[in-house]
């Protein structure tokens, strides 16, 4: 016909529903009795109008313009289902027509974060009293976005149909308050828990041109998201719908599907607390609030700062943990936390910064699972029972009954000792009540665990596995887990006396024979004539200088052009790259008389261990420090700590072996009790110095807490270099940083992520240390993977030092450390393979596995054939006797 829509109804209310279906039939009508009222026409399927039973008149649509596209189709219901919903109405007469439009609702995909979510097609609601063009604006509308809209003209018909299909889109009609209070609408229907995630519209009166405009904040505190000035055009209608869509719907749908996730983080087992970037607690879950034994509702609010701290943690942790967050690095580790109840429990945690708007930090993310200790579960399950006893003791036992069956066959030692109490303690019941305090005590080691838990593993295995495992506990029982046991060291002398001189305290002490080391402390500075500034040096210094980045610089030219003072001056250009002075906030002039009082105290009479040795350290480990996995596991201040480290690691070096001071009985064994006796007075003298003069004081302006940091990480490092425990750290830094890092890289080679394969290892403040430990050891003894010409000058210098301690210790009547170093018979190129075989082959290919260092492979590979070469020969000394002759 091309008639306009409309529906004829009774006076008690309307709902006019219209949805993107189609039929198939160009016009169609259908006639539906219930009792005397008959419905003329087309009933059209909606499921709003199941709920909405009251209508009022909706008359006289006109016909869209030309913009709004075809008109609607009429449609037919199934009989069924429209006998079933006419029964909903009564008296009702209704004829329409339903839009030709070819657009479809469909599902949309929309991505927030790693979920992928389907949005079903947009439901509109239109609360209209009276049929006007800027309801039929919104209605077409509809049509061409395709949309599912209900129309409804009374206050109760609303919120009804609102409650049963949860519209995304609600617009209202605010334009009079003849018919209905739009505001009231919209206050019942933001009363409902549907509509936080509704927009609704509120449609205003154009203003003319002289009126002032009128504030939104009315319709904000009534619930009003928006406002929309009356405008009839089906295009600008279109556009404001589609701009919510985009907008405030697409935004709801995601904070909507956000609800999964903390079902999720409900339901989990590990406790999870989520902070602000200034640590105010914003959620923590169920797990966490049996964890802890607090009620969410007395955390979230609070600032972390006003939660009760455990007593058990160092006292630096938290700003370290504080200092890895804020730079957006993510932090594992062990953590006491404090209960409610007073207890501290050991816990793991890994915090996770959360970058959000700006690429600043927003929210941090902690999970914490409780750490396996017996107290810990003590604690726990004391607390349990406490907060969830109900005086039930049937319930009691039977758990008690479960617990204990968790031990299967094991000794309840406790039952033991209590069947006898009220007797006399007879000498087994004496016996079951200490081994019960043995079972009851709280301190285990680490190794301990590990035994324990082979021993359960034996009690159901094969012999063949029982009796393997017999072994491993054996070995696990010694003291030296990390020493390898030297298999030809009876037919190896060069290896078994490196062992013995370096690896060993050398305590075969002989009466009567006493070395005591008593250089005088060199503390004058100011007879040397040094530069004001880095600029200020000499051009041919200058010159070498330039070349200083490259790991083939010529620390040897360097000695000679500075008269044997290379450290000051290499120092002054690495530390000045590498902004040391800026992060100890001290002058140049302090930190020049820093490292001429340092270098002054090298003895220069040494043929290795001198300021040229630890310039020559200092120049590795700057090296190291640029290589970009180095570079981005370690802060600002382990680089300084590593650069300070690597400057004064062997001051005061007297030019003989830990091994030798303790078999002489020296004072500086005696004072350090034959443990890392160099090391230990390495880190001790340069801290004296350096505090005992304010002039060259670098650490006089940083403060308390910073300076103990950088001591702790200095001393520790230097102490690193002490050999006894080289193996020891070469090991932990394969398991703990080599093995683990390619674990990740080989789970993620096809995803390509390598810049990220270390992310979960290089956080951890323990596998910090290692980097550190293993960075100043290799580069203390980086000597075999220079160029070819400095290896050869450096293997002669500490074999002249070890020819001078063997021949001082024969003069004294002292044990001779390492024979083999006899400058009669030694062999120089067996000493040296036999070191890079020991030593530093294993300890470099781990290095170079993490900082990738194929230059230094390639030398170290050269070395090795040259003095391979020699020995072949029966060549005793550094060079080909034809060599020395040129």
């Amino acid at each position: 016909m091309g008639c306009a829509p409309s529906i004829h109804v009774s006076q008690s209310g309307v709902i006019y529903c219209r949805d993107s279906d189609e039929s198939n039939s160009s016009h169609q009508t259908t006639t539906i009795s219930q009792g005397t009222t008959t419905l003329h026409g087309l009933f059209i399927k909606t499921d709003a109008a199941d709920s909405i039973p009251s209508v009022l008149a909706y008359q006289s649509r006109q016909q869209p313009p030309p913009s709004a596209g075809p008109r609607r189709k009429e449609r037919r219901e199934p009989g069924a289902s429209a006998r079933a919903r006419a029964t909903r109405c009564c008296g009702v007469e209704a004829e329409t027509q339903t839009s030709d439009s070819s657009v479809k609702g469909s599902a949309t995909e929309v991505q927030i974060g790693p979920m992928r979510l389907t949005q079903d097609p947009i439901q509109v609601l239109l609360i209209f009293a009276k049929e006007d063009s800027q309801s039929d604006g919104f209605w077409w509308a509809c049509d061409r976005a395709g949309y599912r809209c209900n129309i409804a003209r009374t206050p109760e018909s609303a919120l009804e149909c609102f409650l049963d299909k949860h519209q995304e889109i609600i617009v209202i009609d605010h334009r009079n308050s003849r018919y209905f209070d739009a505001e009231d609408i919209c206050r019942s229907i933001r009363a409902t828990k549907p509509s936080e995630h509704t927009t609704i519209l509120a449609v205003v009166p154009r203003t003319s041109a002289d009126e002032e405009e009128a504030s939104v904040l009315p319709l904000l505190n009534a619930g009003f998201d928006r406002q929309f000035k009356e405008n009839s055009s089906i295009t600008a209608c279109y556009n404001e719908l589609v701009q919510i869509e985009h907008g405030e719907v697409r935004s709801q749908f995601k904070l909507r599907a956000c609800n999964a996730v903390f079902t999720a983080l409900d339901h989990c087992q590990e406790a999870i607390e989520i902070t602000s970037e200034d640590h105010v607690i914003q959620y923590v879950n169920p797990a966490f609030e049996r964890m802890m034994g607090y009620h969410k509702g007395e955390l979230i609010g609070k600032e972390l700062t006003e939660l009760p701290k455990s007593d058990k943690n160092c006292a630096d942790l938290v700003d370290n943990i504080n200092t890895f967050i804020k730079k957006g690095k993510e932090w594992q580790g062990v953590y006491y936390g404090r209960r409610k109840t007073g207890e501290s429990i050991q816990q793991h945690v890994k915090t996770t910064p959360v970058i959000g708007q700006g690429g600043k930090i927003r929210h941090f993310v902690s999970l914490k699972r409780l750490h396996c200790t017996n107290e810990n579960n003590k604690q726990l399950y004391k607390s349990h029972r406490d907060e969830k006893y109900t005086g039930d003791n049937s319930q009691s036992e039977s758990h008690s009954f479960k617990c204990k069956n968790r031990r299967k066959d094991s000794i309840d030692v406790k039952s033991v000792t209590s069947q006898s109490s009220d007797a006399a303690p007879s000498l087994p019941t004496r016996r079951y009540s200490s081994m019960a305090r043995i079972h009851s005590m709280t301190i285990e080691a680490p190794i301990t665990k590990v035994i324990n838990i082979i021993n359960a593993a034996q009690e159901n295995s094969p012999i063949t596995v029982a009796e393997a495992l017999d072994r491993v506990l054996e070995i696990l029982r010694t003291t030296e887990l990390y020493s390898p046991q030297l298999g030809t060291k009876d037919e190896d002398p060069h290896t078994s006396d490196l062992v013995g001189g370096l690896m060993t305290d050398g305590l075969r002490r002989l009466s009567g024979n006493e070395y005591v080391f008593s250089k005088n402390v060199n503390l004058s500075h100011s007879h040397l004539s040094v530069p004001n500034t880095i600029n200020d040096v000499p051009p041919c210094i200058a010159q070498l200088l330039d070349n200083e980045e490259s790991w083939d610089f010529n620390i040897f030219e360097l000695e000679a052009v500075t008269n044997k003072r290379p450290l000051l001056y290499l120092g002054l250009k690495i530390f000045a790259r590498f902004g040391v002075s800026e992060f100890l906030n001290c002058s140049e002039a302090t930190l020049r008389a820093w490292l001429q009082m340092i270098e002054a105290n090298y003895h220069s009479s040494n043929s290795y261990h001198n300021s040229t040795h630890a310039a020559d350290v200092l120049h590795a480990t700057a090296f190291f420090l640029r290589k970009e996995r180095v570079k981005g596991s370690l802060d600002h201040l382990d680089e300084v700590a590593a650069l300070i480290a690597a400057t004064i690691h062997d001051v005061d070096h007297p030019g003989r072996t830990n091994s030798f001071l303790c078999n002489a009985g020296s004072e500086l064994a005696v004072l350090y009790n034959d443990t890392a006796v160099l090391e230990s007075h390495h880190t001790a003298l340069a801290f004296q110095l350096t505090i005992k003069d304010s002039k060259c004081n670098i650490f006089k302006n940083i403060d308390r807490n910073r300076y103990r940091t950088l001591r702790q990480a200095i001393i520790d490092m230097v102490l690193a270099t002490e050999m006894t425990k080289h193996f020891e750290h070469v090991n932990k830094f394969v398991n703990s940083i080599n093995k683990p890092m390619a674990s990740e890289e080989t789970s993620s080679h096809s995803e390509g992520s390598d810049c990220e394969c270390t992310a979960n290892i290089k956080n951890f403040p323990d596998n910090q240390t290692l980097i550190k430990r293993m960075m100043i050891k290799c580069a203390d003894v980086a000597n075999p993977c220079r160029p070819l010409e400095l290896c050869i000058e450096w293997a002669g210098r500490i074999s002249e030092e070890y020819f001078a301690q063997t021949d001082e210790e024969k003069r004294q009547g002292l044990p001779v450390v390492m024979p083999v170093f006899d400058r009669n018979t030694c062999s120089i190129p067996k000493s040296q393979i036999s070191f890079i075989d020991y030593f530093i082959t294993d300890m470099f290919d781990a290095w170079d596995a993490f900082a990738h260092l194929p230059v230094l492979m390639q030398h170290l590979a050269n070395n090795y054939k040259h003095w391979k070469t020699l020995d072949e020969l029966k060549c005793k000394s550094v060079r080909l006797p034809s060599e020395n002759n040129n």
